[in-house]
């Protein structure tokens, strides 16, 4: 029998989870095969590397010794497969994602595009839902990898940048602070606010943001929560409100003048893309190459 990176995968990350049952899930495989993948793994090199009982499992002597090789393993595999993604140009698969709501309505439609001519063979499907559904879905394994608005701090996740973005007060044509070239946060204040729900990357980003300046978020009048980007323009355009929202969503409607984009004076919503996926998962070589495309394209030429 020869050494293959699945079993060090495999027991890495029951090491990781400490349990059979909890990496078989997150490994999408049954327990037993995970336990013979391990016990073959013993077998080739002789020794227990699991010191196993009715409450717990623990690393041998021999396990401990392992992890930090399996780990590297793991690592170098990935490493590899975004080194060789530039070179996936005939890969022929599907990719699955989650995109936020921002990112999924209004960013990676421009950028399908231009990745579909360049990986023509890769077809994508997308769900699109909230930051904080994404996340339940990585967790909970219906979704193997996720872009989102907001940065995930979650010891199972693994989070990268891969794109830049800046949130702009959003304002109807005809509103007092219109007429304005930039605004204050103490004059927004007085008037009433519709904004994404609360779990919504854009949200946080905002309420995070305004804190950071000194500013209380519960202080804002918020008169409707909506639980889309478009509806919340709409909703601004008809002078229900005043929103905070990504400049990449109201590009057409600022050009038609029907709504106005502002900075505001002594604070920036700038913010950042992320690409999530848990630790233990080794994404797919369409996954690799999409958000190699992301991080190292200039993305401003299609946005």
């Amino acid at each position: 029998m020869a050494l293959n990176f699945h079993q060090l995968h495999i027991f890495y990350t029951v090491a990781e989870k400490g349990s059979f049952s909890h990496a078989a899930q997150a490994l999408h495989m049954t327990q037993p095969a995970v336990t013979m993948q391990v016990q073959s793994l013993e077998e080739y090199f002789g020794t227990k590397l699991f010191i196993r009982s009715t409450k717990k499992i623990e690393l041998s002597e021999a396990g401990k010794t392992l992890l930090p090789y399996a780990k590297r393993s793991i690592e170098l595999m990935k490493e590899t497969e975004i080194s060789m993604s530039k070179f996936t140009h005939m890969l022929e698969d599907r990719l699955y994602l989650g995109a936020s709501m921002t990112v999924g309505e209004y960013i990676l439609p421009r950028l399908l595009g231009p990745f579909g001519k360049e990986y023509p063979n890769i077809s994508i499907s997308m769900k699109v839902i909230n930051t904080k559904q994404i996340l339940d879905e990585v967790l909970n394994h219906q979704l193997n990898f996720g872009l989102v608005e907001a940065e995930i701090k979650h010891p199972d996740v693994h989070t990268e940048a891969v794109m830049n973005d800046e949130l702009m007060l959003i304002i109807p044509p005809d509103h007092p602070l219109a007429e304005q070239e930039s605004v204050r946060m103490d004059d927004v204040l007085k008037y009433p606010f519709v904004l994404r729900e609360q779990g919504s990357g854009t949200r946080r980003v905002m309420e995070e943001e305004l804190e950071r300046a000194g500013y209380n978020p519960a202080d804002m009048n918020v008169v409707m929560e909506l639980g889309s980007t478009g509806a919340v323009k709409s909703a601004v355009e008809a002078g229900l409100g005043l929103s905070i929202l990504s400049q990449s969503s109201v590009k057409h409607e600022a050009a038609l003048g029907v709504l106005k984009v502002k900075s505001m004076e002594g604070i920036r919503f700038s913010r950042s893309f992320y690409a999530i996926y848990l630790n233990s998962t080794i994404l797919p070589i369409s996954a690799v190459t999409f958000v190699s495309f992301l991080r190292e394209r200039d993305l401003s030429q299609w946005l």
